[in-house]
């Protein structure tokens, strides 16, 4: 196999992706270290407030060489920060840093990447996708005045992909369709996904500025629809119905400090900026005009049950996939021409 920008640059994206959506409201961004063609770090962004991927990745690779430094209990970005600029001692020469996105140049709830790789100097910064955000953008001017070689545009359509819902959310709106089934395509009978999965889905709970779900689920299986799994927060919640009658002795309608709407106006959703809807195949037949990305968990087993939904026609392509525990999650966008 031909070893090249392109195949580190796949690690950094494929290692942002195992944070997509639970980086919000920041992007999911990944970072490689490079040294003499091994990878010293693979590392991402991996929650808001907490150090980005570009840090993640630099205290990584300082720790692998220095492995008792007192660096491994810092976990503060400001003082990891701190802690390289005074003693990465060149370190970093010689190394080459991927990037799936531009390094930002400003200073918020964490330090400026740029900045600090300004101070370590290494010999390249390769970056997949410009910043599109001004208030963050430049980092990759910086370091050119800095004397670092600075490519752009390695893997940009990948990284672009990688960075749509961060976009479509910055424009106003960002709705996924989740939904769970077996090998043979059941989405009914039960739970699907593994403990992994759950988990996971509740963190994207937790993140949400709305959960739209379907009358007809809510009714059956008489859902909370909380963010236990994780201790996190619940979500509001918008019930898509053209009945607007519901017993409100069905748990969701229990959860402290939540909106719950009962609507048939598609226009709801679109109100809140980061939308998850679960549901089946007849509620993504109702919703698909405004999904801009649907995700599969596809749990390994087959199992009889509901499969299918008549007239369902809607074609895809597959972005990305990876697995949580035993089960496959399949990252998907509509196709808009054949």
């Amino acid at each position: 196999m031909r070893i090249d920008d392109n195949f580190y640059m796949k690690l950094a994206i494929d290692e942002a992706w195992k944070y997509q959506l639970l980086t919000y409201p920041n992007p999911a961004v990944g970072c490689v270290v490079v040294n003499n063609g091994e990878p010293l770090a693979i590392e991402a962004h991996k929650s808001a407030g907490e150090s980005h991927a570009e840090v993640n990745a630099l205290k990584a690779a300082y720790l692998k060489k220095n492995p008792n430094s007192p660096l491994k209990a810092i976990s503060d970005p400001f003082k990891i920060h701190e802690f390289l600029k005074e003693n990465h001692n060149g370190f970093f020469r010689d190394c080459t840093v991927y990037v799936t996105l531009e390094p930002c140049a400003h200073i918020g709830k964490t330090p400026s990447c740029a900045t600090l790789l300004c101070e370590l100097k290494p010999s390249k910064v390769i970056i997949a996708h410009e910043d599109m955000n001004k208030e963050a953008s430049g980092g990759a001017q910086r370091l050119k005045e800095a004397q670092i070689e600075v490519s752009i545009g390695c893997m940009k359509k990948e990284a672009y992909e990688l960075l749509y819902p961060f976009i479509k959310w910055c424009e106003g709106n960002f709705t996924f369709f989740k939904m769970a089934q077996t090998l043979n395509g059941t989405i009914d009978g039960g739970r699907i996904s593994s403990n992994q999965a759950q988990a996971y889905v509740h963190t994207l709970r937790d993140k949400l500025d709305l959960l739209a779900i379907g009358g007809n689920t809510v009714r059956t299986d008489q859902p909370t629809l909380d963010a236990r799994y994780v201790a996190g927060r619940a979500p509001n919640v918008l019930i898509y119905s053209r009945n607007k009658v519901f017993d409100k002795k069905i748990p969701l309608f229990y959860i402290p400090n939540r909106e719950v709407i009962i609507s048939d106006n598609i226009e709801d959703i679109k109100q809140y900026k980061l939308v998850m809807i679960e549901g089946g195949y007849s509620l993504l037949n109702e919703l698909q005009d405004v999904v801009d990305y649907f995700i599969m968990i596809v749990s390994p087993t087959m199992k009889s049950g509901f499969n299918g939904v008549e007239g369902l026609d809607i074609n895809f392509d597959i972005i990305h996939e990876n697995y949580i525990g035993s089960d496959k999650i399949i990252y998907l966008k509509k196709k808009t021409s054949f």
